[in-house]
């Protein structure tokens, strides 16, 4: 769902053959079906490598090869220090930062296949910087930079590119059904954003198509932001 729906979505539009991967079987296999016959969906725990390796195996049957990996499975939780549970904070970690480092551990080998491949890793501007009550969220968008920036330089020599998106505010589903004193508070707070407004998903996905393309052909082992000007 949200972004990482656009991503697939442009990229079918591009002509690609995509498979699209969660937990969630049903809205899974509604969304590849409303993407049309070049989306396929795949069951798969982005924290768990049995997973990453079974879903692995279908593509390998199926196509052969890997030319583009796209790790964006997220959560959040924002808590006080005091609050934030043991299992809050690893279940952050799980998902946020181990699903990327399985994610290229385990598909690389198709990955090698393809002539031009390229990584990209979703991580936040929450990467660069602290927030409040983000201990486990900002921790593993922190390393996810360095997860790409470790592969990026394993894989330079193998025509494998590997570099990570930073997304700052973007319009989702819970945005744009807020009502009452949360629309406000998000009204109040896109004030604060340089551009006065957040991202379409589509500002997202354009960016992650430019870099898996061959127009970006030079680029690797780099964090890629799309922020509004926030970080400025």
């Amino acid at each position: 769902m949200g972004m990482g729906k656009e991503h697939a979505a442009l990229f079918i539009k591009e002509g690609a053959i995509v498979y699209i991967a969660d937990i969630d079987d049903i809205s899974g296999k509604e969304t590849a079906a409303s993407l049309g016959d070049n989306a396929q969906f795949v069951h798969l725990d982005v924290t768990k490598e049995d997973q990453w390796q079974k879903a692995i195996e279908q593509i390998t049957k199926e196509q052969g090869v890997i030319n583009i990996l796209v790790n964006s499975a997220g959560i959040n939780v924002f808590k006080s220090l005091e609050n934030t549970t043991q299992e809050e904070f690893m279940r952050t970690i799980e998902i946020n930062q181990l699903s990327v480092f399985l994610g290229i551990k385990n598909s690389v080998a198709l990955i090698e296949k393809s002539h031009s491949a390229s990584i990209i890793n979703i991580s936040s501007i929450e990467g660069f910087e602290g927030s409040v009550g983000g201990y486990g969220y900002v921790s593993s968008k922190f390393a996810v930079r360095g997860l790409t920036k470790c592969a990026a330089l394993e894989f330079a020599d193998k025509h494998i590119r590997v570099n990570s998106v930073h997304p700052g505010d973007v319009i989702t589903p819970m945005v744009t059904q807020a009502t009452g004193e949360q629309k406000a508070a998000i009204e109040q707070f896109q004030q604060t954003i340089p551009m006065k407004r957040m991202a379409d998903p589509k500002e997202i996905s354009n960016l992650v198509l430019f870099l898996v393309s061959d127009d970006s052909s030079y680029s690797t082992g780099r964090e890629f932001i799309a922020d509004g000007g926030i970080l400025a």
